[in-house]
């Protein structure tokens, strides 16, 4: 089985075909969690073999009871400000534990009640700011870490450090404090990887980059430790795992929760804080790793919720940390091949056997070969490419996309998107307020209506703005208010459109008019303008008049800005009779409705349709009835181009089958020989040789002078329709409706002689 393309466009494998590459992953992803779980407990002022054990169950409980298929949970870089000042407020780790147990209850009762539904609310230029800043902070954190700077934890992602450097202080500081063995072997693995990424033999190749950017580095430190002084790899620029000399000791750097402190008020505020600060970092990280995700599924958040419940409760209960959805090892999950859970737990077993069985060999690890890794994943994080999308979707995206990855980069994950969510809900208040309605004007038959459109949401903000467009319409006016659209009005605006319709708009002479009210609002729908054809409107209209009705409502149909119609009252007011403005002759073609194309209501036109818009008899005595009976204006003969019924008779023209012959319909020679007299017949043998696109001209050609002749024939086989012409009772006009573009040309004269190809 064979998913959706990934981003180079090869099939991504599913199912056991994916095996091989989780595994890699799981492998790739182990050897960066592992210093920073080590990195953030430290940052935490926790015990380090919290951090282990929160990366164990994060990685093995977590995400089996996961619904995510690329998220990695484990200890939160976001949260360590949170656990240091809970540790100082509790006074103890083992207080701090029982307020981790209940925090993780709470998460799994959010989970339970639907909780996750706030993860739909996080804008995507929050989220995708959310990545970009994420990468940002790993390539100026991993830098001091590369060249063998390592003051503050490899786990810190906050702006201001430990050591009371900031992010940039401690670039400033690198430059003095250089390490020459971890600075090539974090240059080296930098080179390696690149060069790995896009080399094709080696990016698809079945060993991960990673693991052999860890053996040169590895292979690397104990050729610099045979060469000593300066370039000898301290074991300050090593991985430090604990290291247990016995079981009994490994058991003994777990540690319980002290659940006499159950009694105290300040364990269940430790336990809200954590659980909602620990529930927000994950639902941002998961909507974040859901984007990454190239088969772009997407994880259920309330299943998520109550995973990372289960797992805090479990860290809690053995001294681990907090868990949470973590974005830095999640996106080198997916850079590094992940495609299942697999992925994770494979890194929380590795995990758990290293640092019960391998803690020697962990420790040989150089830390610039690690955070080299990281650094590359930051780039592709916070690619160019990225930026240039996010300028190109506008201010109201970038703004909010730049903003959040500044605050991020200058304060925390936390802080940053609370400050993105800001400036985004700015710009939505903004742009409602500024253009809570849409207004145009509108011609319908009984003259001009100012359309009121209002948002989907009017909210008192949109007030002053709707004010002005009701105080803008001209004395003696009609304007319609429409909130078909609109789900929620606020009872201010309500009561400033009820007085303009029952006071101020009657006071200076303006009807209003209204549409698609809520009945909860007591304003009921009414219409006090004729949007259908009437017998006075009929009467009063010339037929110049009704052809510049067709060309303004044709106008409407091509730029999509159609007159809103109340078809129901039409279809009631119509009933006892019928007041057509105009007679449509034209094709069957299903392409070609005319009264969509000029954009008519019920009862204000006859539409006759036949293949061919041809005339016949029948048609004729119609359309005879429609004008000297019914009193239409006007006569339009419409015709289309890629007519079907034109193209058969020009290629019938020279053939010696008949219409029926060659389609089967028994009746079809009646409409192909009427056409067939707008096509000279001498130009067989031009036809045959034409190129397709020529004969499409050709074709659409035949189409104009067919209208023509229609145009002729109905003068000249009607002296009913004749004679109303000559009194100026009515006009008769052709047309050219183009299917492609949707434009339509109104033709002037008629020919009878046949049409020649040049």
């Amino acid at each position: 089985m064979t998913s959706t393309n990934g981003p180079t466009g090869a099939p991504l494998p599913a199912g056991g075909a994916a095996l091989p590459r989780d595994l890699a992953a799981g492998l790739v992803v182990f050897l960066v969690a592992l210093p920073l779980c080590l990195g953030v407990a430290l940052a935490s002022n926790a015990p380090l073999f919290a951090g282990v054990v929160a990366g164990v169950v994060g990685g093995i409980l977590v995400g089996v009871l996961s619904g995510s298929h690329t998220s990695v949970s484990g200890p939160a870089a976001g949260l360590t400000a949170v656990v240091g000042a809970q540790l100082v407020a509790l006074g103890s780790f083992p207080a701090f534990l029982m307020a981790l147990v209940l925090a993780g209850l709470i998460q799994i009762v959010l989970g339970i009640v639907r909780g996750g539904f706030i993860a739909a609310f996080f804008p995507s230029s929050v989220i995708k700011g959310l990545l970009a800043a994420i990468g940002v902070i790993l390539i100026l954190k991993q830098i001091p870490h590369v060249v063998g700077h390592d003051a503050d934890p490899e786990g810190d992602m906050a702006f201001q450090q430990p050591d009371e450097q900031s992010t940039f202080s401690e670039l400033v500081e690198v430059l003095g404090d250089l390490h020459p063995g971890a600075a090539v072997i974090g240059v080296l693995s930098i080179a390696l990887l690149v060069v790995w990424g896009r080399w094709k033999v080696l990016k698809t190749s079945l060993v991960p980059a990673p693991l052999v950017v860890v053996l040169l580095g590895v292979g690397l430190s104990f050729v610099f430790r045979e060469l000593g002084g300066s370039w000898a790899i301290g074991s300050s620029h090593l991985v430090q795992v604990p290291v247990a000399g016995s079981a009994a000791e490994f058991f003994g750097f777990l540690q319980a929760p002290d659940f006499a402190r159950l009694a105290r008020p300040a364990v269940y505020t430790a336990a809200l804080t954590l659980a909602a600060v620990a529930s927000l970092e994950t639902l941002l990280n998961l909507e974040a790793v859901d984007k990454l995700d190239p088969r772009r599924r997407v994880s259920p958040p309330n299943r998520e919720l109550m995973a990372q419940g289960a797992g805090n409760v479990v860290c809690g209960l053995l001294g681990g940390l907090p868990v949470t959805s973590v974005i830095v090892r999640s996106s080198v999950n997916i850079h590094a091949g992940g495609r299942t859970k697999r992925a994770t737990v494979v890194h929380g077993l590795l995990l758990l056997g290293s640092v019960a069985l391998l803690a020697p060999w962990l420790n040989l690890i150089p830390l610039s070969c690690l955070a080299a890794i990281l650094l590359v994943t930051g780039i592709k994080l916070a690619s160019p490419a990225l930026v240039r999308r996010m300028w190109a979707e506008g201010r109201a995206q970038f703004l909010p996309f730049v903003t959040t990855v500044i605050a991020i980069v200058f304060t925390d994950l936390l802080v940053g998107v609370l400050i993105g969510l800001a400036v985004s809900a700015a710009f939505i208040l903004w742009s409602n307020a500024r253009r809570p309605i849409r207004v145009i004007t509108e011609r319908h038959l009984s003259g001009e209506v100012v359309r009121v459109e209002l948002a989907n949401q009017v909210s008192f903000l949109n007030r002053a703005a709707l004010a002005d467009v009701l105080d803008a319409v001209p004395a003696g006016g009609h304007v319609l208010l429409d909130a078909t659209g609109t789900d929620y009005i606020d009872p201010d605006v309500l009561e400033l459109l009820r007085e303009f319709a029952e006071q101020t708009g009657p006071a200076r002479g303006v009807s209003v008019s209204r549409v698609g009210f809520r009945s909860r609002y007591r304003l009921a729908d009414q219409t006090q303008f004729v949007d259908y054809s009437t017998r006075e409107l009929q009467a009063a209209m010339t037929p110049e008049q009704v052809v510049q009705v067709l060309k303004d409502g044709h106008e409407r149909f091509r730029t999509g800005q159609r007159l809103t119609r109340d078809l129901g009252r039409q279809v009631e007011a119509t009933a006892a009779g019928q007041h057509p403005l105009a007679v449509v002759l034209s094709c069957i073609d299903s392409r070609t409705p005319a009264e969509l194309i000029f954009d008519l209501g019920v009862g204000d036109v006859f539409s006759v349709r036949v293949a061919g818009n041809v005339t016949s008899r029948k048609i004729l005595g119609s359309i005879e009835y429609g004008c000297a009976v019914a009193g239409a204006k006007l006569i339009v003969v419409m015709g289309h181009t890629r007519c079907g019924a034109v193209g058969a008779a020009v290629d019938l023209v020279c053939s010696a089958q008949t219409a029926a012959e060659a389609t089967g319909c028994q009746h079809l020679d009646h409409v192909i020989t009427a056409i067939q007299r707008s096509v000279d017949p001498h130009v067989c043998h031009r036809v045959e040789r034409m190129a397709p696109a020529e004969k499409q001209a050709f074709v659409n050609t035949v189409a104009r002078e067919n209208v023509r002749r229609s145009v002729a024939d109905l003068l000249g086989q009607s002296e009913t329709l004749a004679g109303l012409v000559k009194q100026g009772r009515i006009m008769v006009a052709g047309a050219l409706y183009d299917v492609a573009t949707g434009g339509i040309e109104f033709l002037s004269g008629a020919s009878s002689e046949p049409l020649h190809a040049e």
